[in-house]
Order: C-alpha cells, then structure tokens, then sequence
C-alpha cells in the first residue's frame, strides 16, 4: 500500500493506453489529452518504474520487457478498480441478508402473504425481521438505521426519507347493526354523540381523523384505542362502539354477521399508503428489489 501513495492513480490510465496503442500521441487521442500532457506522464511513468516502458525500435516504439510484463497485472487492476467503482449486481436467487420491516398487522394481512410467497420463490436467501411502532418512532428509527423499510401513512417525513405511494385509501365506518339507524346510515351529531374505537400504536396519537374534526372545532370520545388492527372486529361487535378505519381493514371480517359498513358522516380525505425508506438505502441494490416486491404485492 506504501507504493500506491507515490502514484497518480491517473497515471495508471495513461500507462494503459500507452501500452496498448505503443505510440504517444495516439494514447493522446484516446484519453482526449494533449500529447504534451501524454510526454510529461510518460516520462513521470519511465521514473516510476526505472524503465523506458517504450523504445524506439526500427523507426517505430515497442515495449520494453517491464512493459510486456505490466500489461496483464494492470489490466487486472483496473478491471478491479472499475468493479469496485460499479454498483454491485443483485441476483435475487444467490443473495443472503435480512431485512428490518415496521408495519401494522393491517399491513402485514394485506401485503406479507403475496410478498413472502415472491421471496420464497425468488430470494429464499432473504429474511425479513418485522415489528411495529408509531408513525413517529418508525420515522426515527430509519433514520437511526434500525429499519430498513417501514410502511404506513407519512404526511410530514423530513426530507431524507423517501416514500412511494403503495395505493389509495379511504375512510369507512364499522358498527354493530343493533346500534345504528334503521338506515344504515348516521348523521353527524349522532356519530359525534357515540363512543369510538380507535387504532393507534399510542394512547395520544393524533390521526387524520382528529386532524379533520379539530380543523372544524369538532372531538369525538374515544373509548377504545387499541394498537391490534386483526382484534378491532371482534371487539365492536355486540357493543356500540363505532370504528372509522381505512376501507381495506374490514376486508375479511365477513364472520363477525352483525357488523355494518358505512360511510363516515364527515369529510375525510382519501391517503396515500406508502412505503418509506431512508435516502442512504436509495441506490442499494437488494433494498431496491425488495421496494419493488413490496410495489408488486400490493398492485392486485
């Protein structure tokens, strides 16, 4: 390594072309440089190695025995310089590692069966380590590198993390038929006058929901606020609570007979699910298949 900190690696470059053209200014023309610039290097490199590298042979330059020998470790070296340079191929089939994943259990019963089944077909070698958290603290935790990934709605991510949008969502309502107006409907002050359950990783997290109530002066009570997306259905059934969730959570909660879907009695805005990523993981390769895979399951 000592004998690197006496070279210009450029110079390097220089001996390459001269070696393969034999003839200075051609080795000009090929590494767009002067032929002045091509001399002084050429002498720089006759010092270098203690070797003329090019002789003047018969009325045309040749290499000199140095010169014969250098051009195979040299080529080797570069081809080593240019792969180290290059982005890393990934081959979904031979790769090894894990992945740390935070999402909900909402995410995980719409995304995880479709996108484990691409892994075990295509990355078998991939593992994928997942836990769940506030919308704040996954936000913290890929920036401190202790998530890989995380998934979930991110209005207000600072701007080195980056997000795709996954799939549009909306905001349905879920209640017990004992407990709602013959219509299967409910106005606004009715709603309002209810016990709601809500999900949330935190007792005092402020969603879109509350969001949209406040900007009218408007609060609803909260009963319930429970982090377990999968237990929701069997919680309000038999009881008048009242669940507004994203439209894709009541999917499968056929069993539970007496529970209706409305449409809440407010204006809520549809969102973006989204997947978000720090921007140091933007050009990695694996993280980039497995960003895609991710696009993939939820595209059906």
């Amino acid at each position: 390594m000592d004998e690197l900190r006496r070279i210009d690696l450029n110079l390097l470059l220089t001996l390459h072309a001269l070696l393969a053209e034999k003839h200075v200014t051609r080795a000009a023309v090929r590494l767009h440089k002067s032929q002045p610039a091509v001399s002084h290097s050429l002498a720089q490199l006759r010092e270098l190695f203690d070797d003329p590298l090019l002789v003047r042979t018969g009325g045309r330059m040749t290499l000199s025995a140095r010169a014969q020998g250098l051009i195979q470790p040299l080529e080797n070296a570069l081809h080593g310089l240019n792969a180290l340079l290059e982005a890393p191929a990934f081959d979904p089939a031979l790769a090894r590692g894990r992945f740390r994943l935070a999402l909900s259990d909402y995410a995980a019963h719409l995304i995880l069966p479709k996108l484990m089944q691409r892994i075990r077909r295509e990355a078998p070698g991939i593992d994928l380590a997942i836990s769940q958290a506030s919308r704040e603290a996954m936000l913290i935790q890929l920036a401190d590198g202790e998530l890989d990934l995380a998934l979930g709605v991110f209005p207000d991510a600072p701007e080195e993390i980056r997000r795709q949008d996954l799939f549009r969502e909306r905001f349905v309502c879920l209640a017990d038929a004992a407990v709602l107006p013959d219509n299967g409907a409910m106005e606004l002050q009715d709603w309002l006058s209810r016990p709601h359950m809500t999900l949330a990783m935190r007792p005092d997290a402020t969603g879109e929901i509350e969001k949209a109530l406040a900007a009218r002066g408007l609060k609803r009570h909260i009963a319930l606020t429970l982090p377990h997306w999968s237990a929701a259905a069997s919680v309000i059934a038999g009881t008048d609570l009242i669940l507004t969730v994203a439209s894709r959570t009541t999917k499968g909660q056929e069993q539970y007979t007496s529970l209706r879907e409305f449409a809440p009695p407010l204006d809520l805005a549809e969102f973006s699910y989204q997947q978000a990523w720090h921007a140091r993981k933007e050009a990695d390769p694996a993280h980039q298949w497995l960003r895609a895979a991710i696009l993939l399951a939820t595209a059906t």
